[in-house]
């Protein structure tokens, strides 16, 4: 695998071993604005990888070293999420700038290197992570067109289908024992909310990241953002998956 070395100054010591994959999108105009900025030691900004639109590969930092990718962000309670992944940032303009599908060449690349990276340091499915899963009140990446379902598949992340079903949507003003439910079901699965029955906006951002990844479907519809059926069976088989 042909690999770019574009050197970042931006990386510290990792304080725990490796045990999750995180995926972000650029989120800027071009790819070598996205770059510069990684690669500026004024930004405090890196990451481990870019992969481009043309399906080229560049790293900035060694994966041994805590790369400056995840920001503030949260999974399974633990807060330094920089220190435990490896950050793979996708060339796409994203939500400001021009949101738009992936180029298949570079799914593909994106494919090959994090099949090599959670082969090498043994990542649970479970841990292949989007930036939204960690950082949901303040990121959107990689966003609802990341194709998600065609990695489960090549044995990168988890991916599970359900049926649509009729159940109300959960939301502001559905019983505290309902809300109480999906909040444990995300808790459980690994988003930082708390569990106390009220449906506010980090319910609902949390709610939301996790139709980015798993229930695409929902993301520009009246859904987004509320617990539907759908979502509710989907989080449920995930939260059985070995």
């Amino acid at each position: 695998m042909e690999i770019v070395q574009r050197p970042s100054p931006n990386f510290d010591e990792r304080a725990r071993p490796i045990d999750m994959l995180l995926l972000h999108y650029t989120g800027m105009p071009t790819a070598e604005e996205a770059m510069a900025r990684l690669c500026d030691p004024a930004s405090k900004v890196s990451a481990h990888y870019t992969v481009d639109e043309d399906g080229l590969i560049f790293q900035h930092v060694e994966v041994e070293k805590r790369a400056w990718h995840a920001g503030v962000s949260c999974w399974k309670e633990e807060g330094d999420v920089n220190s435990r992944a490896v950050g793979i940032e996708i060339v796409n303009p994203g939500h400001e700038f021009g949101y738009r599908r992936f180029p298949a060449i570079q799914i593909e690349k994106v494919i090959g290197l994090a099949g090599r990276i959670v082969k090498k340091h043994g990542i649970p499915k479970a841990h292949v992570l989007g930036h939204a899963d960690v950082a949901p009140e303040r990121k959107e990446d990689p966003g609802e067109l990341f194709p998600w379902k065609h990695l489960a598949e090549k044995g990168i992340g988890l991916w599970a289908e359900a049926p649509e079903c009729g159940t109300d949507l959960i939301g502001e003003h559905s019983p505290i024992g309902a809300v109480r439910e999906l909040q444990t079901r995300l808790f459980k699965f690994g988003y930082c909310i708390k569990v106390d029955g009220q449906y506010g906006a980090k319910t609902r951002k949390a709610v939301t990241a996790f139709q980015r990844h798993f229930n695409p479907g929902d993301i520009g519809t009246a859904d987004e953002g509320y617990a539907d059926g759908q979502t509710m069976a989907v989080l449920e088989q995930l939260l059985q998956s070995p």
